[in-house]
């Protein structure tokens, strides 16, 4: 597979876990999963930005993005060099995997910074940007393992998608900052 191929590949895989993440953002808010309860060391499990709410569209919105996916492909609108499953169905199932490791490596996430005293909103290079990626991938590997060319392609992308459209979000209000 050429690098263009590669690129586009990795994308098209890990897309329902971009949208989980995003969207957990936009639709966030509301009680957290931590309950507001702290950890034995005193500080918060997640903190205030890990939602019910959130969490909920987040999985929602990246499962109905690769139920698309999954059209899109069974009517031959876009061609992907490695499909990764045949029926909508799958694809489904996919996409809820991936939603949920995406949100659940956002969610761990949060707890590490809340143990290194970084508090919410405050930047956290790397951790931020490729915990939710880890999390996504660790939940599909065991039904639908990628190559590691797609895991490295991913982890290279992800950053700058990542930094672009917390600018964008940032420029729209919908974050408060930048990173």
């Amino acid at each position: 597979m050429d690098i263009i191929g590669l690129v586009f590949t990795s994308f098209w895989y890990i897309l329902p876990a971009y949208i989980a993440n995003a969207t957990a953002c936009i639709f966030g808010g509301g009680t957290p999963l931590d309950l507001g309860k702290n950890f034995i060391d005193g500080r918060r499990l997640v903190g205030d930005g890990v939602t019910f709410k959130g969490t909920f569209s987040g999985v929602l919105c990246g499962t109905i993005a690769a139920i698309l996916q999954g059209v899109i492909l069974n009517l031959k609108i876009v061609n992907v060099p490695m499909v990764f499953y045949s029926n909508i169905f799958e694809y489904t199932f996919l996409g809820f995997l991936l939603s949920s490791g995406a949100l659940f490596g956002d969610m761990v996430g949060s707890f590490i910074k809340r143990r290194l005293g970084i508090k919410q909103g405050n930047p956290a290079p790397i951790l931020d940007q490729l915990n939710f990626v880890f999390g996504a991938i660790l939940f599909t590997y065991p039904f639908s393992p990628i190559p590691l060319n797609m895991v490295i392609t991913i982890c290279i992308i992800t950053p700058v998608i990542h930094l672009t459209s917390n600018i964008i979000a940032y420029k729209l209000k919908i974050k408060k900052v930048w990173w």
